[in-house]
């Protein structure tokens, strides 16, 4: 074994059964599960987990991580206001490399509060592959789709040429596993005929889509004045649900809207603290997993939601079954699960992580439970959702590489990265 964890006060596997253990070691073997068990089998490497839990890295399942040059820009504004004021700034400054260093700053944020995997659908996927690459992340990204230019300046055509040559970019960039994956928007930014051309492409390539769909209810009211339709419905007759798709925010599913997603086997990356601050509803988080659609958590950009902590995006999910139906109906286990495996599944990639299971990958975290908050452990699901933070992640490790060291990058350097992010954003200045 390349590495053992040892001497863990707590397992969270996220498992089929939920299982948690309670003093097992981990052994990692490149970089897979490759041992759960009592005993100690010789490593190469020991990790003493004494008086910590052990869970599966989280997983963001919607977010736009170069915007987290832009936290704190927008701020009590809709949708639509934020979305103003956002793409001005981004007018002004996100260029390629901006887009690039914007993504390191979002990968870092999110490993050091123990998110190992991202969804990440932003400008310039190339350069922020690259970015989030370089400090360790699972970085899911993939081109993005408009109807205009935008603000990358790109043609329809050019857009179409990069999807072809996304591939071969993720090959030469290297870094953890991730699925091939094709961004549209939306189905207020992409016109059904551009949003067939996307599904075929994907057909063609054996990719997956993730785009945004029902987070308002003006976007709905839009597309039923252009189309008579729903978001739901435009993506089932373009045929981008006859590929593996999932949907950003998803607010405002109706029940045919959810019956034809379930049956598509499209999922939701469900953004509560994004959402709530943006007043854009309260998804219905219990209704969509009961009809068979895979909901993971999401923060959404840090431009909206202010930061890239899931801790508190659990924490929210669970407020906002509380406050749609009851107490009763939070079920803290299904909460857990949002930010591991059924994220994973939600993504495509539930094979591979989102579970402490032998043969799957170690994308682990370390929770130190030495805390006043986190004493008395009663109900390890509650203390995950409702007391413990991102400040209590020490240890991460992605593919079974440790990413995250006493809470500490083993890939950069902070300070020089806040310097580089503090140089480049005083071009937004004018704008202020």
């Amino acid at each position: 074994m390349d590495l053992l964890i040892t001497n863990a006060r707590y397992t969270v596997t996220s498992n089929s059964a939920n299982e948690i253990l309670e003093n097992v070691s981990i052994g990692i073997t490149d970089g897979k599960i490759s041992y759960i068990g009592p005993d100690k089998p010789g490593a190469k490497k020991v990790y003493d987990a004494a008086g910590k839990l052990i869970a599966p890295g989280l997983i963001n399942s919607h977010t736009h991580l170069g915007m987290s040059l832009l936290r704190g820009w927008s701020e009590g504004v809709n949708l639509q206001g934020f979305l103003e004021l956002v793409w001005a700034a981004e007018g002004a400054i996100m260029d390629e490399a901006t887009c690039e260093l914007g993504t390191e700053l979002g990968a870092l944020e999110a490993l050091l509060s123990g998110t190992t995997t991202t969804m990440d659908m932003y400008l310039n996927p190339v350069a922020t592959h690259r970015g989030a690459v370089r400090v360790g992340l699972r970085h899911i990204a993939g081109p993005i789709f408009f109807d205009f230019p935008g603000l990358d300046g790109l043609q329809w055509h050019q857009r179409i040429e990069r999807a072809h040559q996304w591939k071969d970019e993720l090959a030469k960039i290297g870094g953890p596993y991730i699925p091939t994956y094709l961004m549209p928007h939306s189905t207020y930014t992409d016109s059904p005929e551009n949003l067939t051309e996307v599904a075929q492409i994907a057909k063609e390539l054996g990719a997956r889509i993730h785009l945004h769909v029902s987070e308002t209810e003006a976007e709905n009211l839009d597309i039923a004045q252009r189309y008579s339709k729903t978001p739901t419905e435009v993506c089932r007759d373009t045929g981008i649900l006859d590929v593996p798709t999932i949907f950003g925010h998803g607010v405002h599913l109706s029940d045919s809207d959810m019956k034809i997603a379930a049956s598509k086997g499209a999922s939701v990356g469900h953004c509560p603290g994004s959402n709530l601050k943006l007043g854009s509803g309260l998804a219905r988080f219990n209704d969509m997993r009961k009809a068979g659609i895979a909901v993971g958590l999401g923060t959404d950009s840090c431009a909206s939601s202010n930061d890239l902590d899931m801790f508190s995006v659990m924490r929210m999910a669970a407020h906002v079954v509380a406050l749609r139906q009851s107490p009763a109906d939070v079920d803290l286990v299904s909460i857990v699960r949002a930010a591991t495996i059924e994220a994973a599944r939600a993504v495509g990639l539930d094979d591979r992580i989102g579970s402490i299971e032998i043969g799957k990958e170690a994308d682990l975290i370390a929770i130190d439970l030495h805390a006043a908050h986190l004493t008395p452990v009663h109900n390890l699901n509650a203390l995950l959702v409702f007391a413990a933070g991102r400040g209590d992640v020490t240890d991460v490790w992605v593919a079974g590489d440790q990413v995250v060291a006493s809470r500490t990058s083993t890939k950069i350097d902070l300070a020089e990265l806040i310097n580089r992010v503090n140089q480049r954003v005083k071009a937004l200045d004018p704008l202020r």
